[in-house]
């Protein structure tokens, strides 16, 4: 539509616990971050999809470089905007590399806000859509934290609704168990019903799935 309605719906699966464990492993043995292996994922998945070797994902990040900031309370994220050319003549070990690259850009430059950088590019602007990127990449690896007042129970209520802030969203949540080994990672698409049946975004799950499996068994397999 013209207009974006923000009308969403998410489809859930999981990425199984010895997936995980070597999704880590690759990271370590490559000198990247488990975010760097799964966003080189993604892009291929998306290059493979839409026809296009330009892959544009963004990404919120905490927002809070300096230690003086860590007690101060208050909204700090920003959005990053992280740009891959995908080669498919190239191995994934090799694109790995780049994106690590291009990551760590990014990371450097985490303090330059968002909307500056659309006021500097000045793309055109739409209502359907946001100016810069149309797939979120969202890695959660942090501790969730519990509130705790004495006898009063403190719990989230869920209302059901879903909002698609962007065309396409993944969220990726690790798991840890009791030991803080890698037990498995939720995931979950939330996109757009203005542009996406459920069956389609299945279909990406599953296609997901099976990049990383392949690309786990052999890194020199080609994009």
């Amino acid at each position: 539509p013209a207009v974006a309605s923000n009308r969403g719906a998410a489809y859930s699966f999981v990425i199984d616990r010895d997936v995980h464990v070597s999704l880590s492993d690759a990271a370590r043995e490559s000198n990247s971050s488990l975010f760097m292996v799964v966003h080189a994922a993604l892009a291929v998945l998306l290059a493979r999809l839409s026809g296009s070797d330009d892959v544009v994902v963004g990404s919120p990040i905490a927002g809070r470089g300096e230690p003086e900031l860590d007690d101060l309370i208050g909204m700090f994220v920003n959005t990053l905007v992280l740009r891959t050319e995908v080669d498919s003549s190239e191995s994934f070990s090799g694109l790995l590399g780049r994106v690590r690259e291009g990551d760590l850009g990014a990371f450097a430059h985490a303090d330059v806000p968002f909307e500056r950088l659309v006021e500097v590019l000045n793309p055109a602007r739409s209502q359907a859509r946001n100016p810069l990127f149309q797939v979120m990449l969202s890695f959660q690896n942090m501790e969730q934290s519990v509130l705790r007042l004495g006898d009063l129970t403190v719990a989230g209520v869920d209302t059901g609704a879903v909002a698609a802030k962007f065309d396409l969203q993944l969220t990726m949540v690790e798991q840890f168990d009791e030991s803080g080994a890698p037990a498995g990672m939720a995931a979950t698409f939330t996109y757009a019903t203005d542009l996406f049946d459920e069956s389609t975004v299945a279909s990406m799950a599953t296609r997901f799935e099976r990049i990383l499996r392949t690309v786990l068994d052999d890194s020199s397999a080609l994009v």
